[in-house]
């Protein structure tokens, strides 16, 4: 059987809900209702792997999982901009924001780069296509923009192109050898 991947979206958070950085947090009162409402379309998972994020996990936890935790399913690391809204850090030093939207190799936060994620996660897919299963993981917004590109062989400039709300579901499919998007569900 070829793997089949499901990468779930964390729910919402207050820093979701506040256009902010996000910190290690958990859920805010919605996002917990609405994974919860989505508990039972992952019912039979067999194979769960999680951030280990407090706001993945407890994501997890309300669709009813219990995940393995997977460091390398981590969020970008967004260094001094954790925690701060996007307004805070387009007044405080726009040329900083502007740099990082347009170059992927910018990490002006002093935190990973959207081309180190980029590596993380075509080296973490490698791994997932030569297992023989289902796998569904609980992960970010970033990881899962990046899991996008790989699968259909985009580089790290198209990562702002892609929008992943909160609690959206993409699937790939991987014939042993390279993977493709099957849908994504916003």
């Amino acid at each position: 059987m070829p793997p089949r991947l499901t990468l779930v979206a964390n729910a919402s958070t207050p820093a979701v809900r506040a256009a902010a950085f996000p910190l290690d947090e958990g859920l805010d009162d919605y996002g917990r209702r609405d994974a919860a409402a989505m508990a039972a379309e992952f019912r039979n998972s067999v194979v769960v792997l999680s951030s280990p994020a407090k706001r993945a996990l407890e994501t997890a936890a309300a669709l009813g999982l219990d995940p393995e935790i997977d460091a390398s399913l981590r969020d970008l690391d967004l260094g001094s901009w954790a925690g701060r809204t996007l307004n805070s850090v387009a007044e405080s030093d726009p040329d900083a924001l502007s740099s990082w939207l347009s170059d992927p190799e910018s990490a002006p936060h002093g935190g990973e780069t959207v081309e180190g994620l980029f590596a993380r996660i075509s080296i973490w897919l490698q791994t997932m296509s030569a297992r023989e299963e289902r796998i569904v993981a609980v992960t970010h917004p970033a990881v899962i923009r990046v899991a996008i590109l790989a699968a259909i062989h985009a580089g790290p400039a198209s990562f702002w192109n892609i929008d992943i709300a909160p609690l959206s579901v993409v699937e790939l499919t991987s014939n042993g050898r390279r993977w493709a998007l099957k849908s994504i569900r916003n």
